[in-house]
């Protein structure tokens, strides 16, 4: 294993910081809602996210949109740990790609929820959150992607059996972040007051305070009973 001295390396911290912040702020949303000849901004609750895509144009729409969010918050991610894999940082056993992935991965995140390109008006992070664990996830035992899998497919038969798309979604992402922090402890056991450890489970917490933060008028709205429906097994026009 190489060791990694930040003293010697922010610089690359900072690049990433940009690099994945601006693919952040690719919204496929708004992009896919032209070909549409709409504005996605412009119909339902007119956020430029999947949810909205989906009671907008239909399951299908839906569904392309989420992929592509997904793969935004996880190439990244991957994409960090392949670079990083065999590099601790100097004089701990932390592997730098464990703090890296997750740090690609809020930088993204905020991207799609603040992004410049949109005058910092963007989606929620959902999609691109569950990409970013899938993806991380499976960098720990390839296997883990079919649980993973199988995660995301509880949340879609929780949300076609209540229609409450932000609640499920937002416990899909809770439910991943708590497998990877159990890694994690696992994995870290003997070391869980080091710096690099804490920023690790800091990042995790980051990335479960945007999303939920994100969706704080809908929770309001959930609470209050004036949610918009989220129907994934047939597609009803309400716009």
């Amino acid at each position: 294993m190489r060791e990694l001295v930040i003293a010697e390396s922010w610089y690359w911290f900072i690049l990433i910081a940009v690099i994945c912040y601006l693919i952040g702020c690719f919204n496929f949303a708004v992009l896919i809602s032209h070909f549409k000849n709409k504005d996605i901004r412009d119909v339902g609750s007119g956020n430029p996210g999947t949810m909205n895509m989906t009671r907008t144009f239909g399951l299908k729409i839906g569904a392309v949109n989420f992929f592509c969010d997904l793969i935004k918050g996880g190439l990244p991610a991957l994409a960090g740990y392949l670079i990083f894999k065999d590099c601790v940082f100097a004089g701990t056993q932390v592997h730098v790609s464990d703090f890296v992935r997750y740090y690609c991965g809020v930088c993204v995140i905020i991207g799609h929820i603040f992004p410049v390109t949109l005058k910092f008006k963007g989606g929620k992070g959902i999609a691109s959150t569950m990409g970013l664990f899938v993806f991380s996830l499976t960098c720990e035992q390839w296997w883990y992607f079919f649980i993973a899998a199988a995660i995301l497919v509880c949340v879609l038969i929780y949300i076609a059996a209540t229609e409450w798309g932000s609640m499920g979604s937002l416990l899909g992402v809770s439910v991943l972040t708590i497998w990877q922090a159990v890694i994690f402890v696992t994995k870290y056991s003997q070391n869980l007051l080091n710096g690099w450890i804490i920023a690790i489970f800091g990042l995790l917490l980051l990335i479960n305070l945007l999303t939920w933060i994100a969706h704080h008028k809908n929770i309001y709205k959930l609470l209050a009973g004036e949610e918009h429906k989220t129907t994934v097994i047939k597609h009803k026009n309400n716009y």
